[in-house]
């Protein structure tokens, strides 16, 4: 069997399935099996894979069956600029969160060093991202998992950069340590009672603590605005991501602690996903 005729069967048995994008995932699956890059394997596609490649590919794709996300069952996602090591401990990156890191690096001078603290860091794709375009800052990636903290210390140390940021296993209502030009947080801001109506992928393999927003979705966004404040040097620069339609309540949130509302930012399906805000 070629890997196109392997394509076309990996797509036909998740198609059963009703999984999206199948063609895409199928791809993705059969070029890590190959361990090659997906763009070598499609100009290669009458090539053969063996019996125990074509095994191994199989068992992947009847992972993914289970509605298990591609991210974790190849264990990485593409994130900004590189590749991002994930397991079901952290969230899998998305591209709406880069624009948190798109808005940050507007406000970075290149050549000035700049403290920077992540809150709920995960895979730390946020932060990470941003020290690796900013070689003067320095950063603190804040998460209450000790799981995720081991992940993006991985992530941080084969990205070369674990001497220019800190890792600290805290609630940020117990956080203290410095004060900071910038604050960034992708938090959780789903309402606990919405969980359960989420995708398969999302509710049944990605971390509930990354999700639970509270009983309103605010829950964490409050804290993190509140603490905010206490840890944000004078006309620091806090960027948050919200919900689709929690921005005009953030908004409100905010302003009442003191921050200047510098600019929401939509997503691609035109959705106001980032605030950008300074501390007044």
């Amino acid at each position: 069997m070629n890997y196109q005729t392997a394509l076309m069967m990996g797509e036909k048995k998740l198609n059963e399935k009703n999984t999206k994008n199948s063609r895409l995932d199928s791809e993705i699956l059969l070029s890590s099996t190959l361990r090659i890059q997906r763009e070598e394997m499609m100009l290669t596609l009458n090539n053969y894979i063996s019996k125990k490649e074509l095994n191994y590919f199989i068992k992947l794709i009847n992972r993914r069956r289970e509605k298990e996300p591609v991210a974790y069952i190849v264990g990485h996602k593409e994130f900004w600029k590189n590749k991002f090591k994930v397991n079901n401990s952290v969230l899998i990156p998305r591209p709406e969160t880069e624009h948190l890191v798109e808005e940050a690096l507007k406000f970075i001078p290149k050549y000035r060093s700049i403290n920077i603290l992540d809150i709920g860091t995960g895979s730390g794709c946020i932060i990470l991202s941003i020290l690796n375009e900013r070689k003067k800052s320095y950063g603190v990636a804040l998460d209450i998992s000790k799981k995720a903290l081991k992940l993006a210390k991985f992530n941080a140390k084969i990205q070369q950069i674990k001497n220019r940021i800190k890792f600290v296993n805290s609630d940020i209502d117990k956080f203290c340590l410095g004060k900071y030009d910038i604050i960034l947080s992708n938090p959780p801001y789903i309402k606990n009672s919405d969980i359960r109506y989420l995708e398969k992928d999302i509710n049944f393999y990605e971390p509930k603590i990354a999700l639970r927003g509270g009983f309103d979705g605010y829950s964490v966004i409050n804290n993190i605005i509140d603490k905010s404040k206490v840890l944000m040097k004078k006309k620091g620069k806090l960027f948050l991501e919200v919900g689709y339609n929690q921005s005009e309540h953030v908004s409100r949130r905010l302003i009442k602690k003191g921050f200047y509302i510098n600019k929401i930012v939509k997503d691609l399906s035109k959705n106001n996903r980032c605030i950008v805000s300074t501390k007044i």
